[in-house]
């Protein structure tokens, strides 16, 4: 049934009263993924930094490298909990909505300006470097091949990398399942080579012995940065264990993704946050921690800071077991692959920077224009436009520069980190509400409860952060400027919004709304041959609509959630009236809100009448509903209710096999009739 968008603006919400039988309601966030492409997504950013977590780590601290790798993918773990429990307290719970409930709008908008800071960098160093790998193996093969021609690797990086851009610019217009498509083969493909690498790499170790890298700490002049002529500081150990460790922290960056997905995943949803969490930490663990680990055992030190500096697992393929024609193959499935999560890496930056700005958007701060819905896709376009564009201009402006990149990209990561976890221990005692989920371990004194796992994390964190301010100075200065100029800039939006907004309709959604003339299961867009109806009419009275989420099944059942549009007199005589006004924008946002909690899809559809009984018995009956949801009345009993819904079922359901189960969900009671 094809949709008849001319009967509906989504300036106006206008609809052509003596025509339009139903008004559907589309918007993007009724999309949801599984969880295995949720990790998918955020592995394409962490597990990406295995090709040059430990030659940058290497740099800094020397021999001892791996084991700063090792040691921030297991702190890792702490990271993830502490997104978990956010996440189960806000289902758009990353770091914007957590630091705004926990210290308030001010520090919010610093956190997510150095988040964006970080973002904004992962896409073009993650593009550049696919760019570089390619151009090198373009090089090794002409010089394999006996071509006399060498490629210029940053142009040829520029030009790929801008055509990554481009690519997963088009899949993130067109949605969360089409670009999460991508990123689950990217990860089914980075899996094999990380058992192949695994496997031989064993194999390797076990043939030539085992030769654990020392623990040694060399700091290295460019690893102290502005602490270079501190000499004292140099002689205490924590020092440089720190040190180490932020050199080495960029191999999580990623992780706040994670909290950016979650509104996606689909139900069981904490239960799959979980599984993804799960899955990204041993997955992350193996692939980079362990590979850098063998790296080190297996490539000479000399060409770890040398030819395989930004490519280590192409150094490790290149000097395991067997003959050099195997490993050379090898080296090309590396960088093929390298090519690929790192292009992936692009996919999660847009991803979670939509996202963000998306809640920043909900919340007033970026101007409502921005929010606009695709119109085809119902994808918040606009932003994925300047995204896409700030990012390009980015790489075009470094010239395909990597040292450059990696230097500015690790303030946003690590202060987003450590804005998280203080605002999740502020939230502890602010925020007294039960959590489905908790980082451990937690011990109650004198009935106060102590969150010692998120206080070693932070702790960590912001002993991190002090330090790679310090040590860091591309990155504190790049971030700190971006973050302060990114903070007038939401403080002007927002003083925009507030001289043209009223009342609180920048939290509501953005939706798409399309007519039909025919009211059909096929129009409104079920899929399943099971289906229920629930009406609803007050954004404060829906937990009928709740409670019928909680107990279906998204992969047999359909949920339509309706609501009835009563027309006046001039509205029908005329023919022109509004399909939403902001009761009903009220309503269905709040629906949305109620099926991402539960990871569940809705189909939200408005029914013009002038009879709300009539309505809901007639829709029921076109869709081939076998079960209808009302909420029970507080001004007549729940009888009278079902009572009407039977007499006007029985005048327009001329099928007597059409069965169907009435129930007036109360908030003590529940009233159940078949019909």
């Amino acid at each position: 049934m094809k949709k008849q968008a001319i009967n509906v603006s989504s300036e106006s919400g206008l609809i052509d009263a003596k025509k339009v039988k139903v008004v559907v309601i589309t918007t993007v966030m009724l999309s949801f993924i599984s969880y295995w492409r949720a990790s998918a997504i955020v592995l394409s950013d962490l597990a990406s930094s295995a090709y040059y977590a430990l030659g940058i780590a290497e740099k800094a601290v020397g021999p001892s490298a791996p084991w700063f790798v090792l040691f921030v993918m297991l702190f890792a773990y702490g990271i993830r909990a502490v997104y978990i429990e956010s996440s189960s307290m806000f289902v758009r719970g990353g770091v914007y909505r957590v630091v705004h409930e926990a210290l308030g709008e001010t520090a919010a908008k610093f956190s997510v300006s150095a988040l964006l800071f970080d973002y904004l960098i992962t896409a073009p160093i993650s593009a550049v470097s696919a760019g570089l790998y390619i151009a090198g193996l373009i090089n090794a093969l002409l010089y394999y091949g006996g071509v006399n021609l060498v490629l210029n690797a940053n142009i040829v990086a520029v030009v790929a990398a801008v055509s990554i851009q481009f690519y997963f610019w088009r899949k993130n217009i067109i949605g969360i399942e089409e670009s999460s498509e991508k990123a689950l083969r990217i990860f089914q493909i980075t899996s094999v080579l990380a058992g192949v690498l695994f496997i031989w790499s064993v194999a390797t170790v076990f043939m030539h012995g085992v030769h654990l890298p020392p623990f040694s700490i060399k700091l290295s002049d460019d690893a102290l940065g502005w602490l270079r002529h501190v000499d004292w500081l140099k002689s205490i150990g924590a020092v440089g264990v720190l040190v180490g460790m932020g050199h080495a922290i960029l191999a999580v960056s990623g992780e706040e993704t994670l909290a950016q997905v979650y509104r996606e995943i689909e139900a069981p949803k904490l239960k799959n946050l979980k599984r993804t969490g799960m899955i990204i930490f041993l997955f992350a663990l193996i692939f980079t921690g362990v590979n850098s680990l063998f790296a080190s055992m297996i490539v000479p030190e000399d060409e770890l800071l040398g030819a395989y500096n930004n490519n280590v697992l192409s150094g490790l393929a290149m000097h395991l077991i067997g003959p050099r024609s195997l490993l050379l193959l090898l080296q090309i499935f590396v960088v093929f692959t390298g090519f690929l999560i790192l292009a992936g890496a692009v996919n999660t930056a847009i991803i979670g920077a939509n996202s963000v700005l998306n809640r920043v958007a909900e919340d007033g701060v970026l101007h409502d224009w921005f929010r606009r819905p695709h119109r085809q896709y119902g994808t918040s376009y606009r932003i994925i436009n300047m995204l896409c564009i700030l990012q390009i201009t980015i790489i075009i402006v470094s010239g395909g520069d990597v040292f450059l990149l990696g230097e500015a990209y690790a303030f946003g990561v690590m202060w987003s980190f450590i804005m998280k976890a203080y605002s999740m221990i502020v939230l502890r005692y602010k925020d007294l509400s039960p959590r489905e989920w908790k980082v451990p371990p937690n011990i109650t004194i004198a009935n106060v409860e102590i969150p010692i796992g998120l206080c070693l994390v932070f702790i960590i964190l912001l002993g991190l952060g002090v330090v790679n301010l310090f040590t860091k100075p591309t990155a504190t200065l790049g971030g700190i400027a971006f973050t302060i100029l990114l903070y007038f800039v939401f403080g002007i939006s927002e003083h925009i919004n507030k001289r043209r907004a009223s009342g609180n309709a920048h939290e509501l959604e953005k939706f798409n709304m399309f007519a039909q003339d025919n009211l059909t299961a096929e129009a409104i867009g079920c899929e399943h041959k099971h289906r229920k109806l629930v009406a609803v009419h007050a954004a404060k009275q829906l937990m009928h609509l709740r409670k019928c989420l909680t107990e279906t099944d998204p992969e047999t059942t359909d949920v339509v959630v309706m609501t009835a549009k009563v027309l006046s007199e001039r509205d029908r005589l005329n023919g022109d009236a509004k399909a939403i006004g902001l009761q009903e924008e009220e309503l269905f946002s709040e629906a949305i809100k109620i099926a991402e909690k539960e990871g569940k899809p809705i189909l939200p559809i408005v029914v013009p009448t002038n009879n709300i009984s009539y309505a809901i018995a007639h829709t029921a009956a076109q869709v081939g509903a076998q079960e209808v949801l009302m909420g029970a009345p507080t001004a007549y009993p729940a009888e009278y209710q079902v009572e009407q819904f039977a007499l006007y079922w029985g005048m327009v359901e001329a099928d007597a096999r059409h069965h169907i189960v009435v129930r007036s969900v109360g908030t003590k009671a529940e009233l159940v009739v078949e019909l």
